[in-house]
């Protein structure tokens, strides 16, 4: 990716990185967290856990700062994060924070997440 695009992309408005996102990960089939042994967490002021995921390396990379500073971006195969990841991640009581640019991001349920990847794949 340009830089010039990366730059454009994450100071976006966090509803449009969300539409970002989807496309993205339905197009590549693949979206990234950060992880160091575990995944990335983080909590909003609700007490949520929420699992941080960006739809391609050099966003996640852009957010491994400050207490995520040792995490490394590690892809996921989108098939298995919609087999075995929002499964597990709904059991869990884990929502989902979409494309963290370090100040905000979309959180949701992972069904909502669900529905606009199944969505969006219709169209592939």
């Amino acid at each position: 990716m340009h830089k010039k695009e990366i730059e454009t992309v994450f100071s976006l408005p966090a509803q449009k990185r969300y539409e970002y996102f989807i496309k993205k990960v339905a197009d590549y089939e693949e979206l990234w967290g950060l992880y160091d042994g575990r995944w990335a967490i983080s909590e909003d002021d609700k007490g949520n856990k929420l699992i941080p995921f960006w739809p391609k390396r050099e966003f996640a990379e852009l957010s491994s700062i400050k207490e995520w500073s040792h995490y490394q971006p590690k892809k996921i195969d989108l098939e298995y994060f919609l087999s075995k990841w929002i499964p597990g991640m709904k059991r869990d009581g884990l929502k989902v924070s979409v494309f963290w640019n370090n100040k905000d991001s979309v959180m949701m349920e992972t069904d909502r997440l669900l529905k606009d990847l199944e969505e969006e794949l219709e169209n592939y």
